[in-house]
């Protein structure tokens, strides 16, 4: 026989939760020790236990259990030494205006009939922003007759709370989640933003209506990207929530290349002894800091405090708040918030719930229905002397003093429940079949996958339980005496991109609306890299080297210019080398070309002044032959110069120094055998030696000859090491790629110009014994100045030409040039002036003559030579002499005749004889001192 007993102790506290338990016991009046077990267990059943109701409860088929710190601290906590009793104090108005919310959302889908025959109820508990207390509450809320059971397998735990929305603070959340995870209890929540949250093996139930911190921290350090910052202090808290946004931030703020000036942390409990000393050091550790941004982790309590700290000390900062207290209402109300300075950071997406704000005002409380928190609320500001006052609140204050766009999260979170429960339950149109006392993890598989639309935007869960919506960028503007938060940007989280309107800005603590600046070291313009010391953003500024190039700034390494483009020197971009050459169009090239004109038509005046005056003695004196042979040569040598222009090729190369080769050297070659007859003169007086060189001068052979040597030159050059197009790059410090030819073989260089220089020389040398002979007879002079002028100019343009590499064509074709006009002023241009203006000039060459022979005649009397002396073979002419006697100054020397043998082999004839002379009658030898003159008549010619 058995008999059932009721235990329900009269005094245990009404709860919603707590039942009466019914305990089945055999009878045993046999037993003296059953007796005692039954007794001993009513006696422990009656022992009077207190549970905390909750604060706001309605009841329905699914219950959804809400922890809401409505209270922000516990009193004494500090002191506690035995497990009693929590007393919470400090009202939060922002708590209560999301439990608020989360009531409203449910009441809507309750009218609504969203879940055909099933009723939404609600319990509100406040862990106080503790999360010891939040445990508590937990434990309330899943408990089953005022106790937890302690199972092997939760399969079956049916408590009759399904799902838990909460806690605000990820303080509170993590050690929440953990304890749910041992029932896979479904757990939601719209403001707790921990990393560690979405890790799915230490929280397999927890979800939330939010992205991660991970993106939080990324989007920060985007956002002081975004401004050019780089230089900023870190403040957090040291809870768990703290700490993970703390070392997120300084892993991301590594990787953009942002620098933590200083961090400091502060304890998360507001009554912590250590907290009022610990804000006090932390301002003044930002007050002595050079970053002007300062970026703050801290519960909203925590950041008043700060405040007050900065107001008293009258510090100016820009602060970057995290989303715990980016849209706090407190803070932003506080006195002289706007003396702080600049205030921005993130909030979670935010919206409107449609008819809330008829709800503030009103606050209805429905029947059957309990909410501690608004009568709280009603009676806080209450007079204790008028209590009939509090019937009467101020029905806006709430919409006034509330950023209600902050707490549309809890209307998100409480459909993402009712679209779970309509799939769990198979609801259709008119009923929902399923057993509303399900156990909550099957709840959670259903969230997990849930995926609706509400107010035109979808809304679904990651693989990791978050939402993925981003953030939207606020900034804090002056309302009034108070600041209030404006939307000023988005960061989207796919992609991961801040958009921020700059013109939309206001900034309250710099002048003229600029942006505040907040670097360890100036940016690093263009056209430089960073040359970092110990800490990445404290540097100095390079100038990027030639061949690198930096486009932005604050740019780590310069970057390599690209193929075929260089830089100078802190460029900031690379460009195509330059080409430069001789181009036609230049004005050095011009005049060059000018100068090329210019000589070939003075050759041609000379060549038909020649022609013109072919008859003319001095012409014929000139050997014309060879003069035309020096006009070619100087013709081909000015059309070298020519070749120096334009973009040089191996064929232009090679063009340019053959012609100028082979053309200067045949025009000194002609100048060669000129002086070379000249010196044939000199020697006239010394018949041996004269008969002996007189065999070798042959004047075409002579030049053939001489320039075959210098083709041999220029063979053996082109053939051996040829001139090319100089391949050399240009010098780093140039951006002009100078294209010149380069003469291959220094050494063929050397020789072809040293030979034309050899030749120049022994001209001058055969020229200059010569000398003494009277110019009107004689070339000397004028070979003299010319291989003089020749020399000098090569003389100079050795060390130009070695000296300036890049000016090296234009220094030879100038080079050129000089030598040319060289010869034709020293030598053709007097010839033809003297041709075309001279006058009597056969009168005054015998006069001369004369003159000269008279002098030499009375050298040879006075010397002892005889006529037989005075008699030498001159080819095919006899060159005779006549030894005058001795004479006085005034006797006249016009009985001397000179006759020609061939005509005339008697040598005592003494009759005058008169003909006109030839080219060769006139051509004058000179001698030396000591001889007799001698000049070859082919024909009579009679003094």
């Amino acid at each position: 026989m058995s008999q059932t007993a009721t235990i329900c102790p009269s005094q245990t506290t009404q709860h919603p939760f707590v039942s009466c338990r019914f305990v089945s016991s055999p009878i045993m009046s046999s037993s003296p020790s059953s007796l005692v077990l039954w007794a001993t267990l009513v006696q422990v059943s009656q022992t009077n236990v207190k549970i905390s109701p909750p604060k706001a409860f309605m009841d329905g088929d699914v219950i959804i259990g809400i922890l809401s710190s409505v209270h922000s601290t516990i009193d004494n906590l500090q002191g506690r030494v035995r497990p009693e009793e929590f007393t919470c104090s400090n009202f939060d108005q922002i708590s209560f205006v999301r439990m608020l919310a989360a009531i409203y959302t449910i009441d809507s889908i309750n009218e609504a009939n969203f879940l055909p025959g099933v009723r939404l109820g609600y319990a509100v508990y406040d862990p106080c922003a503790d999360a010891t207390k939040a445990l508590h509450s937990v434990e309330q809320m899943l408990s089953t007759n005022g106790s937890l059971p302690v199972m092997d397998d939760y399969s079956e735990f049916r408590p009759q709370v399904k799902v838990i929305l909460g806690a605000r603070y990820s303080l509170l959340t993590i050690p929440v989640a953990k304890l749910l995870s041992l029932y896979l209890f479904p757990q939601i929540s719209t403001t707790s933003s921990a990393v560690v949250l979405s890790d799915k093996l230490k929280f397999p139930g927890f979800l939330r209506v939010i992205p991660s911190d991970v993106y939080q921290t990324e989007a920060l350090v985007q956002l002081i990207r975004h401004f050019k910052w780089n230089w900023v202090g870190l403040v957090s808290m040291d809870d768990d929530y703290g700490k993970g946004v703390h070392q997120s931030f300084l892993k991301d703020a590594e990787e953009a290349g942002v620098c933590v000036a200083f961090e400091q942390v502060i304890p998360h409990y507001l009554g912590h002894a250590e907290s009022e000393r610990r804000i006090k050091e932390v301002a003044k550790k930002i007050q002595l800091s050079d970053a002007q941004v300062v970026m703050v982790i801290l519960r909203p309590e925590l950041v008043k405090m700060l405040f007050e700290e900065m107001i008293r000390s009258n510090t100016t900062r820009v602060w970057i708040a995290s989303d715990i207290w980016s849209r706090s209402a407190d803070v932003a109300k506080m006195k002289d918030i706007n003396k702080v300075g600049d205030i921005l950071g993130f909030s979670f997406i935010s919206g409107k719930i449609t008819g809330f704000e008829q709800y503030l005002q009103n606050l209805p409380i429905g029947p059957g229905v309990r909410n501690d928190f608004i009568v709280e609320y009603k009676q806080k500001d209450c007079p204790a002397d008028s209590p009939e006052v509090c019937s009467k609140p101020n029905a806006d204050y709430l919409v006034k003093n509330t950023d209600l766009p902050v707490v549309y999260g809890e209307r998100v979170a409480i459909w993402s429940i009712a679209h779970a429960l309509k799939e769990l339950l198979g609801c259709n149109e008119t009923f929902c079949p399923g057993d509303t006392h399900f156990p909550p993890f099957e709840l959670r598989e259903k969230l997990q996958k849930v995926n609706f639309t509400l107010d035109g935007k979808t809304h679904f869960f990651n693989e990791d339980g978050d939402f993925e919506d981003g953030y939207d960028v606020i900034m804090w503007e002056p309302d009034g005496d108070h600041r209030r938060a404006e939307v000023k940007g988005n960061f989207t989280i796919q992609p991961k991109e801040v958009v921020v309107n700059n013109h939309d800005i206001i900034w309250t603590s710099t002048p003229n609306n600029t942006i505040p600046v907040s670097r360890c070291s100036p940016p690093c313009p263009p056209g430089s890299s960073k040359k970092v010391s110990n800490v990445s953003c404290c540097y100095s500024c390079t100038l990027c080297d030639e061949g690198f190039y930096s486009d932005r700034s604050d740019e780590d390494d310069c970057h390599p210019c690209p193929n075929d483009t260089w830089s100078q020197k802190g460029w900031t971009k690379c460009k195509p080398r330059t080409d430069k050459y001789l181009q036609w169009s230049d004005p050095y090239p011009i005049a060059l070309l000018v100068g090329v004109g210019v000589g070939l038509l003075l050759l041609i005046i000379v060549f038909v002044c020649f022609i013109v005056y072919r008859n003319t003695v001095l012409i014929k004196s000139a050997n014309p032959v060879m003069s035309y042979f020096m006009m070619v040569g100087l013709g081909v040598s000015f059309g070298s110069v020519v070749l120096f222009m334009d973009e040089p090729s191996i064929h232009l190369c090679r063009a340019q120094q053959t012609m100028y080769a082979l053309g200067f050297t045949l025009c000194v070659s002609c100048i060669l055998v000129k002086a070379f007859r000249t010196f044939l003169a000199f020697m006239a007086f010394d018949p041996v030696r004269h008969h002996r060189l007189n065999k070798l001068y042959k004047p075409l052979i002579i030049m053939v000859l001489a320039t075959s040597v210098q083709g041999l030159v220029c063979v053996f050059w082109l053939i051996y090491d040829t001139p090319d197009v100089d391949q050399t790059p240009p010098s780093n410090q140039s951006m002009i790629h100078v294209l010149q030819c380069t003469e291959g073989s220094n050494v063929g260089f050397g020789v072809m110009h040293g030979y034309i220089a050899l030749l120049a020389l022994i001209c001058f040398l055969l020229a200059f014994k010569g000398r003494k002979v009277p110019q009107d007879f004689s070339e000397t002079g004028i070979i003299i100045f010319s291989m003089l002028i020749h020399l000098f100019v090569w003389l100079c343009f050795i060390p130009i030409y070695i000296t300036k590499n890049e000016s090296r064509p234009i220094v030879q074709a100038s080079a050129i040039l000089v030598s040319n006009y060289g010869i034709i002023f020293c030598y053709f241009i007097p010839k033809c002036y003297r041709a075309i203006w001279g006058k009597n000039t056969t009168e005054r060459i015998r006069a001369r003559l004369l003159k000269f022979s008279e002098s030499k005649n009375r050298a040879s009397v006075d010397s002892g030579l005889s006529s037989q002396d005075l008699v030498m073979d001159s080819g095919s002419h006899r060159s005779v002499s006549f030894a005058l006697p001795p004479f006085k100054s005034s006797e006249s020397l016009t009985d001397s005749v000179f006759l020609p043998t061939s005509r005339h082999p008697s040598l005592t004839s003494a009759s005058p004889q008169s003909t006109s002379p030839s080219a060769e009658d006139l051509f004058f030898y000179p001698s030396r001192a000591d001889s007799v003159s001698v000049i070859t008549l082919p024909e009579v010619t009679l003094l």
